[in-house]
């Protein structure tokens, strides 16, 4: 288990402005890349502002959350993501357990959150998908007005933005543009979820907070989080610093995928989430980008020399992803 330990004041994560990579200026995109690159090195998070997301979309999505949140508990039930093959839906308060996802580690209290899941919205019969696989389909919709065509769009903009960072992520890693491309085909994995934490009850269990310290299971995920703050990351330091919240920006970071991708060359860093004592609720809005679950996952050319032979077993990002979702809620998920 991970204790609690109060954070120190960030000033160590970066802000990268990925306007110009809309141009054609290949210099543009290579500056932007190379900024990318120190701060995957460093601390695996960075910021990103002027990304092409309408203000306007992602007030929206909050306001869906909310509303989501505001039904009663017995009609989230109905949705619970257990009733799902592929864990689309709600997940209440207490569901997941982050921290100490070693199954040898003393295992922390669960998580002070309640979250709702969605994965690509596909129809039944779908060629790409002969089976169910996570995240894809078997969505569960609450019954409130447009709030599923809002997911949908929202989804679809959060799969646009994270194809564009992939671009600039390979350039960082001197590889084409288009590299992981063909790990993304024929759809990404991409799951979007929506997270509640309530203030921090006064009852909690000793070193129980909103979410674990943990590191992401993926490839990289893009992070809109309100006003109220609370995200907190691990620097090389070994100190907690706060990931304060910026208008006009998402949180990027980077999952365990991708540092196997990168043979440890970028990290996957831990993070947590500390719930306020304000009468506030903090809600966020992870999206989490990962390759197509056949996508077969080994160290990438350029992270590997005779001085750093591969570092991690090969495996398929289905085989990884389900392995860590049996260790934080611990249960399998269906895939046949």
């Amino acid at each position: 288990m991970l204790l609690y330990s109060p954070p120190k004041v960030a000033t160590s994560i970066p802000i990268i402005d990925i306007g110009d990579s809309f141009g054609a200026d290949q210099d543009a995109h290579k500056r932007i890349a190379l900024e990318m690159h120190k701060a995957c090195r460093e601390t695996g998070f960075f910021y990103v502002s002027n990304h092409g997301v309408p203000s306007k979309l992602i007030d929206a999505q909050f306001a869906a959350a909310k509303s989501l949140f505001d039904l009663p508990l017995d009609a989230k039930l109905k949705i619970h993501m257990k009733k799902s093959p592929t864990s689309a839906g709600y997940e209440p308060i207490g569901g997941q357990t982050l921290d100490s996802q070693d199954d040898t580690a003393e295992k922390a209290p669960p998580d002070l959150k309640e979250s709702f899941y969605c994965g690509l919205e596909i129809e039944p019969n779908d060629p790409r998908f002969p089976k169910p696989l996570r995240p894809f389909g078997y969505n569960q919709w609450p019954e409130i007005p447009g709030l599923r065509d809002q997911f949908i769009t929202y989804y679809g903009a959060m799969t646009d933005l994270g194809a564009r960072i992939l671009r600039l992520l390979a350039l960082s890693l001197e590889l084409p543009s288009n590299w992981f491309e063909r790990f993304y085909a024929p759809a990404a994995a991409g799951a979007l979820r929506l997270i509640k934490y309530p203030s921090q009850p006064s009852d909690a269990a000793f070193n129980q907070i909103g979410a674990g310290a943990h590191t992401d299971w993926g490839g990289i995920t893009i992070l809109a989080q309100d006003s109220v703050g609370g995200l907190e990351v691990k620097s090389i330091a070994e100190d907690w610093i706060k990931a304060t919240p910026i208008p006009g920006t998402f949180v990027i970071n980077l999952g365990d995928l991708m540092a196997r991708w990168t043979n440890g060359v970028y990290m996957s860093n831990l993070h947590r989430v500390n719930n306020n004592v304000s009468d506030r609720d903090r809600y966020s809005i992870p999206f989490f980008y990962s390759p197509f679950p056949t996508s077969v996952i080994e160290a990438i050319p350029t992270c590997v020399d005779e001085a750093r032979p591969p570092l991690f077993a090969t495996c398929t990002a289905e085989e990884h992803l389900n392995e860590m979702f049996r260790r934080s809620y611990g249960y399998e998920v269906k895939t046949a």
